[in-house]
C-alpha cells in the first residue's frame, strides 16, 4: 500500500469551498481511503490523507478527467502547499 498525507492552506475565507471540491471527487481505481479534514488550529488549512493499493494508483489517478477538473476548478482556492509525507500503510480500520 501506498499512504500520502498533505496540508493545503486555502485562500483566506475559501477553505470549505476547497474542502468540498476535494471531497467531492469520487471513485478513483485504486484509492482505499480517501479524507479530506480541516486544521483544528489553523482556520485556512486541510489535511488530505490518502491510501492506495499503490503509488502508481494515485500517480495514474492525476490523470482521470474528473480529477483534473478538480485541480483545475482548485488551483484559485489554493494559497499553498504545506507539510507532504509519502507513508506505508500497514492496516487499520477500513482497510483490508
Amino acid at each position: 500500500m501506498y499512504g500520502l498525507i498533505g496540508r493545503i492552506i486555502a485562500v483566506p475565507g475559501q477553505r470549505d469551498r476547497l474542502a468540498a471540491l476535494l471531497a467531492g471527487i469520487g471513485e478513483m481505481e485504486g484509492c482505499r481511503s480517501y479524507v479530506v479534514a480541516a486544521d483544528a488550529d489553523d482556520p485556512d488549512a486541510l489535511w488530505v490523507t490518502e491510501v492506495w493499493d499503490s503509488a502508481e494508483a494515485h500517480h495514474g489517478s492525476l490523470s482521470l478527467p474528473h480529477v483534473q477538473e478538480a485541480i483545475e476548478r482548485g488551483r484559485g482556492l489554493i494559497a499553498s502547499f504545506g507539510q507532504r509525507f509519502e507513508t506505508r500503510p500497514v492496516g487499520g480500520l477500513g482497510l483490508a
